[in-house]
Formats: C-alpha cells, structure tokens, sequence
C-alpha cells in the first residue's frame, strides 16, 4: 500500500513548521498504517488504500504525535504515540468510509467515493476493518487513559453523526445544536487526538486538559471554515465538491445564518431546496449568493477566527518551544484556509 506523505497545502509563514517537526513520527505512523492495513482479503487494503494512500492532510495524527512531544516524551511505551497517532488516523478514515454511504457522497480527497466504485456494503464493512484495527492499536499503546480518551471519542463521534442525521433538512436547527453536532462529530476526534498524545506521554492532568481544549477549539474551527469553504471556496480546497451541503439538506452554520437574515422573503427557496430537498438547475448559486450578501459566510469565518484564537490561549502555559510554535501555526492555518 502506498500512503502519501503528510502535507498542509498552501502553508503560510510558518504553517509548514509542524510537518518539518513530525516528519520522521509521520513517516513511523505511514509504516504503521501500510501494516494495519494489510489483510489476505484483497478487497480491504485495495478499498483503504484508495482512501488513506489518497494522502490528506494528516492533522489528527499529527496533532497526536505533536501533543506527545510538546509534553515532554516520557513515553509509556516507546512506540506508543506513533500507535495512537495511526488509530486516529485509522478512526477517522473509518468514519469518513461511513458518511460517504450514509451522505452519498461523490468525492472524498479529490477522488471518487469509495462506495460509487466498491459498493456502500463493502465501505461500511472496511470502515469496521479500521475501526477494530485502532482498537487493537490503543491496546498496544499501553496507556488504558487513552484507551479510555479515544473509545469516548468514538461513541461521541457516532452520536454527533447520528444527530446531524436526524436534524437533516431541518430549517429550524439553531446554532447551539449545529455546534453541539460538530463538537461531537469533528471536534471531539481533535480532542482526543491531543489529549491521548499528551496522556501517553506523562503529562500532568492540567497539561493533558489544555491540549484536549486546544484541540477542540482548533476542531471547531476546521469544521467552521470546511463549511463556509463549501459556499465560498473550490473544490480543490475541500477535496469534495463544493455545494455538497447544499446539495445533501446539511443545515450549516452559514445556512442557517442565511436563513435566519433573509427571513420570510425567501423562506418559500430554503424550504424548497433545503427542507423539502427540490432543487433545480441554479440554486446552489442562488444560496451562495444570499449567504455571502447577508453576511453569514463572514460570520461563521469570524467564528472561525474565534476558535482558533482561543486554541492558541491553550497553549499559553507551555514554554515557548518549536512544538508549542508549530501548534499556533496550525491554528493559524486552519482559519487561513479560506482565504
């Protein structure tokens, strides 16, 4: 299997400084996931491989590896953050295998969804393939605390999936419950990924709940702009189509700000294209352009921008080192995005 390195695209200033740093743990984890991702059933590594060889950004994984080492190192286990890092990796990739199904999507990192080429049967059932391949990693990371961090993430994620679900086509979702579901379905995982790093390396309980709320915050904001990037930005961002939230009646945060300022005036269009899920030939342009003319994709990106800022005060009581510098960039990055 052939799993392409970790990049951030378009990295400003000093952006690119935690992949710099987490270049050799990066290539560790890739080593790891070729492994884990083996199996004498043909269909699964051919099926993982067109997902996670696909490349990505890595964020999560990296998050995990950066959190073990700005907390010092003192590992429970040698290998143990590579470990974590790899089943993060291996719990997303698995959730993203499930919401393809579930949400028919088209394209997933550029290229064509899993199940339009294998079938949703056979991507729900590699999806479980991963699912119980990061188990088996959190085990042999030694450390039942991360364990414990990473099996609450799962269940959290499914729910925030579940609820999103349904709350579909639903045009009164407020904005506390679209950021109850994002903290859950993409949040949560960020969180995670940085508390079980810093867990496993021996970090103080006050350290391990600062990294957990850096990577909420910085979780949050990378599923903020993901969902103005699919009003505002291209498809080569995204690695999706643009308007696929429109498209797939998902009530985001921009929508439902649209909807709220446009009121009764345009309430029979949403409740057409979004609430009833009857669209026609120009709509998405015509959303795209009642949410940048009512301000609400510059008010989830300045929400954004909030997260993000409040990701850096996190890291506020760790000294200033590289490790410490590159996850301030990271923060910086993920609001950069949309720009």
């Amino acid at each position: 299997m052939t799993v392409q390195p970790a990049t951030l695209e378009r990295p400003k200033g000093s952006a690119d400084l935690l992949v710099r740093l987490s270049a050799d743990d990066m290539a560790a984890v890739d080593a790891l996931i070729r492994e884990r991702c083996d199996s004498p059933v043909p269909l699964i590594p051919a099926l993982a491989e067109h997902l996670i060889g696909a490349g990505g950004k890595r964020v999560r994984p990296m998050l995990t590896v950066a959190a073990a080492r700005l907390s010092g190192g003192r590992y429970v286990t040698p290998d143990g953050p590579l470990k974590l890092a790899a089943s993060v990796e291996f719990i997303h990739t698995a959730t993203l295998l499930h919401d393809d199904v579930v949400d028919g999507s088209q394209l997933r990192r550029g290229k064509v969804a899993a199940h339009l080429i294998w079938g949703g049967a056979s991507s729900v059932l590699v999806g479980d393939f991963l699912f119980a391949g990061a188990f088996e990693m959190m085990v042999e990371a030694g450390s039942m605390r991360a364990l414990d961090i990473l099996a609450r993430a799962s269940r959290v994620i499914a729910e925030g999936e579940v609820l999103q679900l349904t709350r579909a086509h639903d045009l009164d979702l407020d904005k506390a419950t679209y950021l109850q579901i994002i903290s859950a379905k993409t949040a949560e995982l960020f969180a995670a990924a940085a508390e079980s790093g810093a867990v496993v390396a021996g970090a103080s309980d006050a350290d391990a709940a600062s990294l957990r709320s850096y990577g909420m915050n910085l979780g949050l904001a990378f599923q903020l702009v993901d969902d103005a990037l699919d009003y505002g930005g291209v498809s080569e961002v995204l690695g999706k189509n643009t308007g696929d939230d429109f498209r797939e009646g998902k009530a985001t945060l921009p929508l439902i700000l649209a909807l709220q300022r446009t009121g009764e005036r345009e309430a029979a269009f949403w409740d057409r294209t979004v609430g009833k899920l009857k669209q026609e030939e120009g709509d998405f342009e015509r959303a795209r352009s009642l949410i940048l003319d009512s301000g609400a994709l510059k008010a989830t990106l300045d929400l954004a921008q909030d997260y993000a800022e409040k990701a850096k005060a996190d890291l506020a009581g760790f000294p200033a080192d590289d490790w410490r510098l590159s996850l301030e960039a990271l923060a910086d990055f993920t609001v950069s995005r949309a720009s």
